[in-house]
């Protein structure tokens, strides 16, 4: 056991490491930056790197990344009437939040759709209750409240205020007890942060793209030390700017670092492709680290079983299996046997179809569960790509998936008798009175298998969204949200709670940080 954990010191920062640095540097770095040696991978030694004597720019909020959380923040702190900068060190906005399957958990809308399509009842409890349920209770229950409660305002402010357009579907995907899960037209992110861009650029807010953090500067260790700037790298240059009222972190997860997923979660394997974009390398928790601000629930790594088997991409296509439970959508394997109950959370259905050994797995859906998931034109864009095959009869449809017709046949035979009969003798599946029975053609399949796509650990906040430091201290001016931070979905997010997560917590950062003195 020892060796062990001599072995996992050796690889990564230790909290432990973390404390002592900080410990050290509190004492040795008065007048000079707190920080870790980020230079040498594997170690932490603490060093002192003297404040700049003077600064290249001075804002009143900085906002490190221009995803859901960036966006909803720097447009409430501009909003508050402080000076921002948006800080993006891709060459275009947006990161994986643009990107995205588009869907918004909120137990009502404006348009107050789940009324006007006749889907049952919801509630802000319900929707925590899943929350906290989906994540087995390690998600901190007063986080979860913020963005729950938070959910529907945000998002009637999108529409009002931005111009975003939901689609007049509604659905309840896996690990939810009610059809709350929103779309925008577009079916992707960028339904989202387009608004959001425009209600922050609207009041004033600036985004510097091609701009690189580098380090936080904070004088020392002590509760009361405050944030005092940033050091970016913008191409070959690098700047200081000074922060007079805070700096809020909302620079997303580390699910394109590989070190950084082994390190903490063994299991997620090399093999494994990845959704998200390029820049989501997490090297922005480990400054904040450096500061000695606290992290937790690193471990918490989560799959998206529906990605492009080959390239793990998350486009357009493979967001209708996680739309589909709801209306009656069927996984099966290359067998034609179904191994899941299709309205288990995400962490289910990924174990389960890697405990199949047989990749990829399909999700099989028909002509009349179409406008309930998505539009035809989307589904004859993915069938002239290859992501969707279509059939007349399932037969046909086994043929062309190189399943055996008859097992395929008996297998959704068998659960339309179950929807029927209101009862699921093989997988215990819930079933709703929208449900659509699979008897009628055309039908469709896409396969599937799962990608790396969320990391629910990060960066330890409390309901206002300011950072914990590892005494359990409140870092002066430093705030984050979105998926930099950790404590909010626990061991397993559910599909959907990420948009209203990252926008709620960046708007209460973003007029919490207005109001910090100069």
């Amino acid at each position: 056991m020892k060796k062990e954990k001599d072995e996992m010191t050796k690889k990564g920062v230790s909290r432990r490491s973390i404390l002592k640095g900080a410990v050290v540097m509190g004492a040795a770095a008065m007048g000079g930056g707190l920080a870790l040696n980020m230079a040498t991978p594997g170690t932490a030694e603490a060093m002192v790197k003297k404040l700049p004597s003077k600064w290249d720019e001075t804002w009143d909020v900085v906002v490190v990344g221009s995803g859901f959380a960036g966006l909803a923040a720097a447009a409430e702190a501009a909003g508050g009437g402080a000076k921002v900068l948006i800080l993006e060190k891709m060459p275009t906005y947006g990161g994986n939040s643009i990107i995205n399957g588009g869907e918004y958990n909120s137990w009502d809308d404006e348009l107050h759709l789940r009324e006007k399509l006749n889907l049952g009842n919801d509630s802000v409890e319900l929707h925590k209750s899943d929350t906290l349920k989906g994540g087995d209770f390690y998600g901190f229950p007063d986080l979860v409240d913020v963005f729950v409660q938070g959910a529907t305002p945000a998002l009637n402010w999108m529409i009002d205020e931005g111009g975003c357009k939901l689609r007049n579907i509604l659905n309840r995907t896996g690990g939810h007890t009610a059809y709350r899960t929103h779309t925008n037209v577009e079916g992707v992110g960028r339904g989202y942060t387009d608004p959001l861009k425009k209600i922050a650029e609207g009041r004033g807010a600036k985004i510097r793209l091609n701009t690189k953090l580098t380090w936080i500067w904070r004088k020392d260790a002590d509760p009361k030390s405050p944030i005092e700037g940033v050091e970016v790298l913008a191409g070959s240059k690098t700047k200081n700017i000074k922060v007079t009222k805070a700096l809020i972190m909302a620079s997303g997860g580390f699910s394109r670092d590989k070190k950084m997923l082994r390190e903490f979660n063994p299991g997620i394997l090399d093999e494994y492709n990845c959704t998200n974009h390029p820049g989501a390398t997490g090297e922005t928790i480990r400054m904040a680290q450096a500061i000695c601000a606290d992290s937790l629930q690193l471990a918490f790594i989560q799959l998206y079983p529906y990605a492009a088997p080959d390239t793990g991409i998350l486009d357009a296509p493979a967001v209708y299996p996680f739309r589909g439970p709801g209306y009656g959508i069927v996984y099966v394997n290359k067998l034609g046997k179904r191994f899941v109950n299709e309205m288990e959370r995400r962490d289910v259905v990924a174990m389960a179809q890697i405990k199949t050994k047989m990749k990829p797995t399909y999700s099989i859906f028909c002509e009349a569960m179409i406008p309930k998931m998505g539009t035809k034109e989307e589904v004859e864009k993915g069938i002239a790509k290859g992501r969707f095959v279509k059939a007349d009869t399932i037969g046909e449809l086994a043929g062309k998936l190189g399943i055996p017709a008859k097992d395929l046949e008996e297998t959704i035979n068998n659960h339309n008798k179950y929807m029927a009969e209101g009862k699921d003798p093989e997988f215990g599946r819930q079933f709703t009175k929208v449900m659509i029975p699979l008897t009628q053609g055309p039908f469709y399949a896409i396969a599937q298998w799962p990608a790396v796509h969320h990391t629910m650990g990060g960066i330890r906040i409390n309901k206002n969204a300011q950072v914990i430091d590892i005494w359990g201290n409140v870092i002066p001016r430093l705030y984050a949200a979105g998926e930099v931070t950790g404590g909010v979905h626990g061991a397993n997010r559910l599909g959907g709670n990420a948009t209203p997560d990252a926008i709620a917590f960046g708007r209460v950062a973003g007029i919490n940080a207005a109001k910090e003195k100069s």
